[in-house]
C-alpha cells in the first residue's frame, strides 16, 4: 500500500499551483514556512516513504500534500541516479549541487515530470514562487539525502543506492 502524507489539513497554509507550500525544517532561504526542528517535514516524510513508495506505479491521491510528496519522490529517484556512479560523498556532493544548479521546470514548462498533477500557474509571480519553492524544497531533500546514501565514513550505502535501478510511476530518468 502507497503511503500517504500526514499534511492534510492544510488550513492557513499558502499554495502555489494548487500545491500547499508547506514548512520546512531549513536553513536554506526561500518561500517555504520556517518548521519547528523536533516536528517532522514533507522532505522527512518523503525520504522515509521513499524505498516503499518507489515500487508503486500508480499513485492514490488524497491530499495536495500528496502531489508534493510524489514529486519529491520522483527527485530523490533522480538524485539517487545521479549518485550511483559517485564512490564518495566527496564526488556525490558535488554531482548533487550540479543537480541543484540545474533549471527547475514549473508546471505548462517543458521538462516538468508530471504534466496534470499541477495546475498551470495562473501569472508570473505565481510560477517564480513555485519554482522557488521547489528550488528550495529540492536542495533541503539533496542535503538530507546525502546523509542517508552515504555512511559517516564517507563510503556510499548500498542499501540505498540500489533504488537508483528502480523507475518512479514508470517514468524514465534522463
Amino acid at each position: 500500500m502507497v503511503h500517504h502524507s500526514s499534511f492534510v489539513d492544510e488550513e492557513g497554509i499558502s499554495k502555489a499551483c494548487g500545491c500547499p507550500l508547506l514548512p520546512l525544517k531549513s536553513h536554506i532561504k526561500g518561500p517555504a514556512p520556517v518548521s519547528d526542528q523536533d516536528k517532522t517535514d514533507i522532505v522527512d516524510e518523503a525520504i522515509t516513504f521513499f524505498r516503499a513508495n518507489v515500487f508503486f506505479r500508480n499513485f492514490d491521491i488524497k491530499s495536495a500534500a500528496d502531489k508534493l510528496l510524489i514529486y519529491l519522490t520522483f527527485y530523490i529517484n533522480v538524485a539517487l541516479k545521479r549518485l550511483e556512479g559517485c564512490r564518495t560523498l566527496a564526488v556525490g556532493t558535488k554531482a548533487i549541487i550540479n543537480l541543484g544548479l540545474e533549471n527547475v521546470p514549473v508546471p505548462g514548462e517543458s521538462g516538468f515530470p508530471f504534466p496534470g498533477l499541477f495546475p498551470i500557474p495562473q501569472s508570473n509571480e505565481e510560477a517564480e514562487l513555485f519554482r522557488n519553492y521547489l528550488k528550495q524544497i529540492r536542495e533541503e531533500t539533496s542535503g538530507r539525502l546525502l546523509s542517508v546514501a552515504y555512511r559517516t565514513n564517507g563510503t556510499p550505502n548500498k542499501w540505498w543506492l540500489a533504488f537508483a535501478k528502480r523507475k518512479f510511476m514508470n517514468i524514465i530518468i534522463p
